[in-house]
């Protein structure tokens, strides 16, 4: 009888255990929020913001939601409300756009931890994070010079600010000393006619052969047309080698999902600062794309081992 009461107690037990174990494992169970300024079917950085948040669904079992096209502030307001009432607890702001009214509504959401790029984040629970693109900008203006006939080459970014820029301009002056280099802006990462603008007074005024579109909006057209002309490019974001194998030399390449998923492990283990975070090579989260087989073999195998040295040392080719 004694025993009978003891199973039974156990029993009761066991089932109370139980069913406490599912509800932690509801409640501890991660909510993650994307917030894009256009698409996740752009094929570039909306797209690669949302394959990061997939990783992370992948990988940690984490409930993820997005919404597409919040560039307004009321929309993104909103939408972090939204988001909260879910039970969001970490927000990516995919893009500048969210850097400012990030910072504005965090104390109105101290449980949420705000993630946006290229800004600079001033409260307890924000993070601004940016790809360090001057050393990928360098090897793409070498690789660029080094296969310019007519040593002019050309660079159309976004901003003037962007430090691919600049490493592009220094990589392709120190490849080639006699490579003149031209550089273009649009004052926005998705103006695509003003891009196609520059790309047509280039080719109209100059003798470049090589192209550098540094816009994550504008780039593929671009590169579409600059192939279209017989020209070559250095693509952006991705590995842009689908649209030519031969006339895309190489490409320099952000893995935002590797960047996701680093960011998502440090803020698991409460290890995620706040502030203005800057990520490189070194942080597996830049490289480059395949090269195209009509640069020569020796020059990639430099160019390899200038990027390892890089990656172990912080040290450029100079």
């Amino acid at each position: 009888m004694k025993k009978t009461r003891m199973n039974l107690v156990l029993s009761f037990l066991l089932f109370i255990l139980s069913g406490c174990s599912v509800i932690s494992s509801d409640e501890e169970k991660q909510k993650v929020g994307l917030l894009v300024p256009n698409t996740v079917n752009d094929q570039v950085w909306g797209t690669k913001g949302y394959k990061g948040l997939l990783k992370l669904q992948s990988r940690y079992g984490f409930e993820v939601f997005y919404k597409e096209e919040i560039v307004k502030e009321i929309d993104i307001k909103n939408s972090v409300q939204e988001l909260h009432n879910k039970g969001v607890t970490l927000i990516f702001g995919h893009g500048n756009e969210y850097v400012d009214i990030f910072n504005e509504i965090a104390s109105t959401y101290p449980e949420i931890h705000f993630i946006s790029f290229n800004g600079e984040a001033t409260e307890e629970n924000t993070t601004t994070l940016s790809f360090e693109g001057y050393a990928m900008g360098y090897f793409g203006g070498m690789v660029a010079a080094e296969h310019s006939s007519s040593q002019e080459i050309a660079v159309i970014a976004a901003f003037p600010w962007q430090p691919e820029v600049e490493g592009f301009i220094d990589g392709a002056k120190y490849h080639n000393p006699k490579t003149k280099v031209h550089a273009y802006f649009t004052e926005d990462w998705d103006d695509e006619e003003v891009a196609m603008t520059h790309l047509q007074s280039i080719t109209k005024e100059t003798n470049t052969d090589v192209f550098y579109p540094a816009g994550d909006g504008f780039n593929i057209p671009v590169i579409e047309k600059v192939k279209e002309d017989g020209n070559y490019a250095i693509g952006y974001v991705s590995d842009q080698a689908d649209i030519s194998e031969t006339m895309v030399l190489t490409s320099t390449i952000q893995h935002v999902d590797k960047l996701y998923d680093l960011v998502a492990k440090q803020y698991m283990e409460d290890k995620l600062q706040h502030g203005s975070l800057s990520f490189d090579m070194q942080d597996g989260v830049i490289s480059l794309g395949q090269f195209s087989p009509l640069l020569e073999e020796d020059f990639t195998e430099q160019l390899n081992q200038y990027v390892e040295k890089y990656k172990k040392t912080g040290e450029l080719p100079k």
